[in-house]
């Protein structure tokens, strides 16, 4: 009966949205503050419709915030055409290496010398905070493989590489939270193996397994003359489970990995065309359920003129955009949605001073300490100082932490100060991102 009550309340969410997305367009307001919102109303503080123990919950709530983040992180690479010696990429590194840092730095000095917590659980609440979420920053990323705004291009080069970034400081949280002797040895063997190794493992074996993957893929496809009907969410789920995969072999880390894996398929689609400028799923518009139909009626519009690795790099490009999107939204919907009812539950009045300093004090202050020179003017570092969106990979942390044994107190100070930071956030940032991207665009 519970299956039946989850999968009618789904859908109900789901109905509202479509029903409501006309009006909610004109409205500051995204959607994520509505899923919020519906799921307070469905949950124990409101109807009563909902229940979500996080104890007895977390070993699937970990993969399913896991899969969400792994959609949105490859859908983000993707979207990121620009070649990786281009200026604009200074700007994402910055945002997920320096400022996250001082991001994590500052949260963990507030709890330790604020609250009164442990350096352990400081420094794993202070990862845990600090990521740039991949999945409800949408909004505020590149729109498409042809945006190459300093703001939204920085934005999602930061959301794709600091979610893997931010792990090893989760580690090391853990690691000062369940060692207290020998202590020396252990931070050795975490700075050798999760961050000098892992790192650069998973960013170099998911860029060129998308890439080696990408280029094999196109010439395969147009050896065979078989462009249009190849099932393209197919090598979507495969890139993912395989860069993935791999990466986690050899120790390192697969969000950086399907990161990189989007990456490289995007740049493998770069190099079929002689011109640059414009992606190639922009030049290519196929009928749906081309798939079925016979080769020369799976394209609409003018294709002659374009070369054939062309075409079927906008087939793929575009079937695989759509299809991660389309999955990203999804689970953006339902996790949003399972948040809100358990946010009442788990409330902590202490997040309102946690989100207050990070969101108006420290990561603004860490932005504007960067050495930006002349890639972001002032009011684009006022920008990107407000829109560092927390969500659903803070969430993947709090659900990873939660299955390491840690002690009743711990476990529920975590979850009380996430859930609540993470809430704020969506609430905050949900009612704010549209009108200063409207005046931004102006």
């Amino acid at each position: 009966m519970s299956f039946i009550i989850w999968v009618a309340t789904l859908g109900m969410v789901l109905l509202v949205l479509a029903l409501t997305s006309s009006y909610l367009r004109w409205t500051p307001v995204t959607t994520a503050v509505v899923c919020l919102g519906l799921g307070i109303g469905l949950g124990p503080a409101g109807l009563g419709l909902l229940q979500l123990p996080i104890s007895s919950s977390r070993g699937w709530m970990e993969h399913l915030t896991e899969a969400a983040v792994l959609f949105s992180l490859f859908v983000s690479g993707l979207k990121l055409r620009l070649p990786l010696h281009h200026q604009r990429w200074k700007i994402a590194f910055l945002l997920a290496g320096p400022v996250m840092l001082l991001c994590i730095g500052g949260v963990t000095l507030l709890l330790h010398y604020g609250m009164n917590l442990g350096w352990g659980v400081s420094v794993l609440i202070g990862a845990i905070l600090a990521p740039t979420d991949p999945v409800l920053a949408t909004l505020v990323q590149v729109s498409d493989a042809q945006d190459y705004d300093g703001v939204r291009f920085g934005l999602s080069g930061e959301a794709g590489l600091n979610d893997g970034v931010a792990f090893p400081f989760v580690l090391l949280g853990l690691l000062l939270m369940q060692h207290t002797t020998g202590i020396g040895q252990s931070l050795g063997g975490w700075l050798t193996g999760s961050v000098l190794w892992a790192v650069p493992a998973g960013l170099l074996s998911g860029y060129w397994m998308g890439r080696g993957l990408g280029q094999l893929t196109l010439y395969l496809r147009i050896r065979n003359e078989d462009s249009t009907i190849s099932p393209n969410d197919y090598l979507t789920l495969a890139l993912i489970a395989l860069a993935y995969f791999f990466a986690e072999l050899i120790h390192a880390y697969g969000f950086l990995a399907v990161f990189a894996a989007g990456l490289g398929l995007r740049q493998a689609e770069a190099r079929t065309s002689t011109d640059q400028a414009e992606p190639a799923e922009h030049l290519v518009q196929p009928v749906v359920g081309h798939q079925h139909l016979a080769p020369e009626h799976a394209v609409k519009g003018n294709v002659e003129s374009l070369e054939e690795a062309q075409v079927a790099a906008g087939i793929m490009l575009g079937d695989m955009l759509a299809f991660g999107s389309l999955v990203e939204r999804a689970m953006e919907v339902f996790l949003v949605t399972l948040l809100g009812v358990v946010l009442i539950e788990h409330w902590d009045w202490r997040a309102l001073i946690v989100a207050g300093a990070l969101f108006l004090l420290i990561r603004p202050l860490s932005v504007v300490l960067m050495p930006w020179d002349k890639l972001l003017d002032y009011q684009q570092r006022v920008l990107i100082g407000w829109f560092g969106i927390r969500g659903i990979g803070s969430l993947y942390y709090l659900f990873y932490c939660l299955s390491h044994d840690l002690s009743p107190s711990t476990g529920e100070l975590i979850i009380n100060l996430t859930v609540s930071v993470v809430a704020l956030s969506i609430l905050l940032h949900g009612v704010t991102t549209q009108p200063i991207l409207a005046r931004y665009r102006r």
